[in-house]
């Protein structure tokens, strides 16, 4: 596992926080949970590439 995996997953949620922030002050709050959904699939899609790699890897060292 990078360091990047880590960066990309913090900044996604910055500026998840920041739209989610402003859409709220704007009184668009379905929007605003809409930008929150769209940055948990994202996020989600990156630890999902991850675990996919890790279960490769156990396939690989242990013969499977």
């Amino acid at each position: 596992m990078d360091i990047d995996l880590i960066f990309k997953i913090a900044g996604t949620g910055i500026i998840v926080a920041v739209l989610n922030l402003v859409l709220k002050r704007a009184e668009r709050e379905e929007q605003a949970m809409m930008t929150t959904l769209a940055g948990l699939i994202v996020v989600l899609m990156l630890i999902v590439e991850e675990i996919a790699n890790l279960f490769e890897t156990v396939k690989r060292v242990f013969g499977l």
